[in-house]
């Protein structure tokens, strides 16, 4: 079991910061984070999400050292890749996809999110080292927390568990010591619970756990995603879900972007084109550098320094200055481009814009009534963002920010490793259910799916859809649902079990337009002696981040579990 390992630690797997924290789990309030960077000049709580592969392919370095090497060698064939993450967002995946570097390499996802999660565990193994005079653990000695986006489908949780095997952060026998935890429920447990010297802004009086009833929002701002989720509080602290996971790809990183395609406008497509393709190490360290300049304070301007490269190949044509006349909000100031606070704040137009659109839409949830919205997350410390915010919701609910936003999601999955129990209840997100063969009913099914069993004796309608749980139901953490199936034939040794998901939240048959198949096994039926008289009791768990199945044979008590695979093949 998990909790009999002695470290909880939780990584927070970032598109643009990627970090941990830890704790001895008979000390889960001691919870401890590494500083990264300061062999480059740095001191940040995270690190850079960046991998370096050499030429042949091999692991070279992780975070600050990746881009920095990268840096240092712009002509290099190392394979450098960044943003990754969204790879895995609202796109098909198999455990065989491949992306492309910055050189346009590819590369096995797995291999490259993989290698990413083992350089955190080993960091992660030799800081608690650090910290108990050189004691040595091993990873099966700790319980892993691993924080994705709570709108990822079942398909990119899946992978990111099966990379996280692969890395060795668990193995098959003992993979219940990996949790996989949405990072709003776990910026959600790490909100809850702090006193009101652990936020800014408008703070709380109390801590949530001792207000029960108290309905509350956490917009969890990363680089890539906005994760929204909503949660009440229940008697000893427990949280239920009250709305389905929302959000979007409109992080932090839409930002840069905009900023990206304004300066490509600037020096037209083709002088960029040719910069990003020949001085792509370059220009990273630029975006790197404006990810930081934007989170600027006090309505200040900015000052971002102009690679050499870009000015060089600029300056063939005309002037730096020359480029930034008649632009407004942007010119050009010894070397670096000054971008005027208000024109910083229209590369943030859009991303605000559906950040709080999909606030909006929670409000207007008739049952639903919000007292609190957290944000949390890096780009919630722009305070750009956190001024539209209270413009467009402090009149309706308090809007609180807690100290080290960017760290909420990977304290609280520490909060998650100790107590996995903590959200209680969950909105599906989808409709669950398995094939079933029933009584064949003339007025009611398709004569094209009628059958006859092999004696001929009982007709029966194929590939019906027996549902177990709806879209945008309830579910407990421990709820389990269960249903008991016979045999179509006296003799059948064995009984299959197809299990479906769909958008829909009611649906008739297997084959209706939507339904995907998300799993199948088989459970064997070895005593045939009461013929078509046997019963299979099925069970299927959902209240967990990930759903579990299994299968017993009444008359021989023998027992399958299923693994349920969402990644195509």
């Amino acid at each position: 079991m998990a909790d009999s390992t002695f470290w909880i630690i939780a990584i927070d797997f970032g598109t643009a910061y990627s970090g941990y924290c830890y704790c001895v789990r008979s000390k889960p309030d001691a919870i401890r984070c590494p500083v990264w960077g300061e062999e480059h000049g740095q001191s940040t709580l995270k690190t850079p999400t960046c991998i370096l592969f050499d030429e042949q392919g091999n692991f070279r370095h992780f975070g600050y050292d990746a881009l920095m090497t990268y840096k240092m060698n712009p002509q290099s064939k190392d394979s450098f890749f960044q943003n990754f993450k969204m790879d895995l967002y609202n796109k098909t995946i198999s455990r065989h996809m491949v992306i492309t570097a910055s050189n346009q390499m590819p590369m096995s996802a797995m291999k490259v999110f993989s290698e990413s999660l083992r350089y955190l565990k080993g960091h992660a193994l030799e800081m608690v080292a650090h910290h108990t005079s050189g004691k040595k653990f091993i990873a099966s000695d700790v319980t892993w927390v691993l924080t994705v986006p709570a709108i990822w489908d079942p398909a990119a949780k899946q992978f990111m568990r099966e990379a996280a095997t692969k890395a060795g952060l668990v193995t098959e026998t003992n993979s219940s010591h990996l949790i996989i935890s949405l990072e709003p429920e776990a910026a959600s447990a790490w909100c809850k619970q702090l006193p009101s010297k652990g936020f800014i802004a408008e703070g709380l009086q109390d801590t949530l756990e001792q207000k029960p009833g108290t309905q509350y929002i956490v917009v969890d701002c990363g680089g890539g995603t906005v994760d929204i989720a909503v949660h009440k509080v229940l008697e000893g602290g427990f949280l239920k879900e009250i709305h389905k996971a929302s959000g979007g790809d409109v992080g932090g990183s839409n930002v840069d972007n905009k900023f990206k395609s304004f300066l490509r406008d600037i020096f037209n497509y083709t002088l960029w084109d040719q910069y990003e393709a020949d001085y792509p190490s370059e220009l990273q360290k630029m975006m790197f550098d404006f990810t930081r300049y934007k989170c600027v304070k006090n309505n200040r301007d900015v000052f971002i320094p102009c690679p050499y490269s870009l000015s060089k190949l600029a300056e063939e044509t005309k002037a730096m200055h020359e480029y930034f006349k008649d632009v407004e909000g942007v010119s050009w100031s010894e070397g670096s481009f000054k971008v005027t606070y208000s024109k910083l704040k229209t590369f943030y137009k859009d991303s605000l814009k559906q950040i709080t659109k999909l606030i909006k839409e929670i409000f207007a949830t008739p049952e639903i009534n919000i007292n609190i919205l957290f944000l949390v997350g890096g780009y919630a410390s722009s305070e750009i963002l956190q001024e539209k915010i209270k413009r467009q919701f402090s009149q309706r609910c308090k809007i609180v920010c807690p100290v080290d936003a960017h760290l909420a999601v990977a304290k609280g999955a520490v909060r998650i490793g100790e107590n996995p129990r903590i959200i209680s209840s969950r909105v599906s997100a989808l409709t669950y259910g398995i094939s079933e063969a029933r009584t064949f009913d003339p007025s009611v099914h398709k004569e094209e799916k009628r059958r006859e069993n092999n004696a001929k004796d009982y007709v029966y309608c194929t590939d019906l859809f027996h549902r177990f749980i709806q879209k945008d139901e309830a579910v407990h953490y421990d709820d389990e649902r269960e249903y008991e199936f016979s045999p179509i034939n006296v003799d059948q040794i064995s009984m299959t079990f197809r299990i479906f998901s769909t958008e829909a939240p009611d649906a008739t048959y297997i084959d209706d337009p939507g339904m995907k198949e998300i799993g199948s096994f088989s459970v064997s039926m070895p005593d045939i002696s009461a013929g078509r008289n046997r019963r299979v009791k099925f069970q299927m768990r959902f209240g967990l981040t990930e759903l579990q199945a299994k299968a017993t044979d009444l008359t021989s008590k023998e027992t399958n579990k299923v693994h349920l695979d969402f990644l195509t093949k």
